[in-house]
């Protein structure tokens, strides 16, 4: 005979995942058990908090639970969702491109208040290299409606993920693949740019055995480069001394253990300083040319 299981709370379903994220090993199990219950639903936190007594659907229930078992296996929790805030965007990611970070979200901020004196605006250009789902070239092109904002990746699939943000979002941008400032017409808008901004990858190569689950998930390429994690760094910066004109910005975020080995090798450009995140790491480099 067929016995239909006891409904499932929304109390006893965040109750539910607080404890299988937490034996799991997630960093903050109950935040995570209201993101995951609330994208389900479609309610904020205050919205689950006062009807912890209502029961799910058969179709919700199989839903969440679905995801929590996801999450528990440390799949990120961006990809579970299949969508990751930045700053005052929501932008959809996919497997094989890099998540947005809360800490890239700083960067964006540094490079707002470098460029607040005199804002961008028609025939300005702003160009991010590496640009995965978008984030850095969206917010920026959010803040500047009236700028040229260009996105450039190496991989088609950040670039196609990054147009089908830009096109929801309907903030346009120039997609252009070029494997840093290698394609000639990148290199031309690097010329022009007012700003370059890139979260490159940045970590050493000896990080591969040591990260999180979440982090080994995501694509080695946009995360290792070489020993000491600054061989695309380097490159770029190469490339950005000979292209950008005088006065031009240079905004990195880069790993905290190799900024400062960044920022004494930037001897052609007239200023450089190293900014915190909102830890107080030291992971920013903001130069002048």
């Amino acid at each position: 005979m067929f016995v239909r299981s006891a409904p499932l709370t929304v109390g006893a379903a965040l109750a539910l995942a607080e404890e299988s994220l937490a034996a799991a090993g997630v960093d903050s199990p109950a935040a995570e058990s209201y993101r995951l219950l609330g994208h389900v639903l479609g309610l904020g936190r205050t919205e689950l908090l006062l009807r912890r007594a209502d029961a799910l659907t058969d179709s919700q229930r199989f839903e969440f639970l679905s995801l929590l078992a996801r999450r528990s296996r440390r799949e990120p929790l961006q990809l579970v969702l299949g969508e990751a805030p930045f700053l005052d965007l929501t932008l959809a990611v996919a497997p094989g491109v890099l998540l947005p970070r809360p800490e890239t979200e700083r960067l964006v901020e540094l490079v707002l208040e470098e460029l607040d004196a005199s804002p961008p605006g028609p025939g300005d250009v702003l160009l991010d290299v590496g640009t995965g789902t978008g984030a850095v070239a969206l917010a920026l092109k959010h803040a500047y409606p009236q700028a040229e904002v260009w996105a450039t990746d190496v991989s088609d699939t950040a670039l196609e993920l990054t147009g089908r943000n830009a096109r929801a979002l309907g903030l346009p941008l120039v997609l252009r693949r070029s494997d840093l400032l290698d394609d000639p017409e990148v290199a031309a808008a690097a010329g022009r740019a007012v700003a370059l901004v890139s979260n490159p990858p940045y970590l050493p190569e000896s990080d591969r055995d040591v990260v999180p689950p979440e982090v080994a998930a995501e694509p080695p390429q946009a995360l290792y480069a070489g020993e000491d994690g600054l061989a695309v760094a380097r490159r770029l910066v190469a490339r950005s001394e000979a292209l950008l004109r005088p006065g031009a910005l240079l905004a990195l975020e880069l790993d905290p253990r190799n900024v400062q080995a960044m920022a004494a090798e930037l001897t052609g450009f007239a200023s450089r300083r190293v900014e915190g995140d909102l830890a107080g790491r030291e992971r920013f480099l903001l130069a002048r040319r």
